[in-house]
């Protein structure tokens, strides 16, 4: 009788255990979902910045890389106002000033969104393809519907005098398997 109270008491403790961290899990989800948004909102967050977050009890790494030291500064801030954030790693780096990179930003931007094939997502307030341009090496980062318009983009930033081209777009698909 004792060894089955004792393995029921452990089971009791496994469940409690296991409800917990799912209880926690969804309160993570929660904060990044809140985050998402918050960095989304931001006037200044454009297509040729990059910010990823991570979410775990609380505690929040941000990553990824931005245009200017303010915007980074900016990001974190709003971050921490999010309610159930304990605390911010912010890990975003900034991005050199450099007039070749700009002008090979804008080079690029016009011809991924200035393709009919990617209008749709141009009149978006937030476009979902991303142009991180660093010492002239470009990686294209976001989400876009097909395989084939992931092709077309990368396509699309290659020959406008970049010195390579990283190709990190991820389908619905694929963002829904995650």
């Amino acid at each position: 009788m004792k060894a089955r109270t004792t393995v029921v008491g452990i089971l009791v403790a496994l469940l409690a255990l296991s409800s917990s961290a799912l209880a926690q899990d969804r309160r993570d989800q929660r904060i990044a979902n809140d985050i998402v948004r918050q960095v989304n909102s931001y006037n200044r967050f454009t297509i040729f910045d990059d910010v990823n977050i991570s979410v775990e009890n609380g505690l929040v790494t941000l990553t990824g890389k931005v245009t200017m030291p303010y915007k980074k500064n900016d990001i974190a801030k709003r971050v921490a106002d999010v309610q159930g954030v304990r605390e911010v790693m912010n890990q975003i780096d900034v991005l050199p000033v450099s007039s070749f990179d700009e002008e090979l930003r804008l080079r690029i931007a016009r011809a991924i969104y200035g393709n009919p094939s990617f209008w749709n997502y141009a009149a978006m307030a937030n476009p979902p393809i991303h142009i991180i341009v660093e010492h002239g090496k470009v990686t294209l980062t976001g989400v876009v519907s097909s395989n084939v318009e992931r092709m077309l983009a990368r396509s699309l930033a290659t020959g406008l005098g970049e010195l390579s081209v990283t190709n990190s777009l991820r389908t619905d698909a694929e963002v829904k398997v995650e």
